[in-house]
């Protein structure tokens, strides 16, 4: 547990509702004086009495650094994040603006990141086990970073056949960039090979496709979805309940 006195805890709700929160993100959101995050990751917390801080989901420097503040004051301060903190999220927010820092302040605030559920982990669960050989995970989002770089990254993970999971797929903004990260990963699998769209996995509106690289439409996704593009190696089974899984096996060919 957190120590006395201010600190600043990035937690982690899961990609659902509070069942799939830990027990140690629990305690720390309990021993929490003040929340801040995302309007709706923070909507997720059930309310314990702590003082509520909410912003745009694209403030991520700026909640950083009202975190941060809060914490030098003396306040316990929980940073909410959705999935695990650590994965395209605000932990790396935290760290990066604390660094960029041109003063002394925050310099002795105690900073802890508790893990969560991913949502790579709960949309995997769902679908079966894609990533049970190696894999590699990739934001499609260029606001950060050129879309280039993603393009290089997508291609040369396909040609090494890894299995993909693609975060922040599509938004209206960016229309066309899974479809472009498809089209790379499809030079180098079969048209059979398998995907899975998980879309709000964990919460009531969830929604699981499996499909294929030939059928696949970039429509169907969202930036609530996941996106898991199979390996060379990853098949479709029937599970008893009749509905399909899809699993990538641990022994890879020795012949690739």
């Amino acid at each position: 547990m957190v120590g006395e006195g201010g600190w600043l805890a990035v937690v982690g709700t899961g990609p659902g509702d509070s069942a799939w929160m830990t027990p140690e993100t629990s305690a720390v959101i309990a021993a929490a004086t003040d929340l801040v995050g995302y309007e709706r990751y923070v909507e997720r917390v059930a309310d314990s009495g702590q003082r509520r801080h909410v912003s745009d989901n694209r403030e991520e420097t700026a909640r950083a650094a009202h975190a941060l503040d809060l914490a030098a004051s003396g306040a316990r301060v929980a940073v909410i994040s959705g999935g695990d903190p650590g994965i395209f999220a605000m932990a790396a927010a935290v760290w990066e603006t604390l660094e960029r820092a041109d003063h002394e302040r925050w310099a002795a605030v105690e900073i802890r990141v508790t893990p969560a559920v991913s949502a790579i982990q709960a949309v995997a669960a769902r679908a079966g086990a894609p990533l049970g050989n190696d894999f590699c995970v990739i934001s499609l989002s260029d606001n950060l970073k050129p879309w280039a770089v993603i393009e290089r990254r997508v291609r040369l993970a396909a040609e090494a056949d890894f299995a993909l999971a693609f975060y922040n797929p599509i938004s209206r903004a960016r229309p066309w960039q899974l479809g472009a990260a498809i089209e790379a990963v499809a030079a180098h699998r079969a048209p059979a090979t398998p995907v899975v769209l998980g879309t709000a996995v964990g919460r009531a509106d969830e929604a699981l496709t499996i499909t294929d690289l030939a059928r696949f439409d970039p429509a169907a996704a969202d930036m609530r979805t996941l996106v898991i593009v199979g390996a060379s190696t990853t098949r479709v089974i029937a599970a008893a309940d009749g509905r399909p899984r899809v699993y990538t096996p641990r022994l890879y060919p020795a012949d690739y």
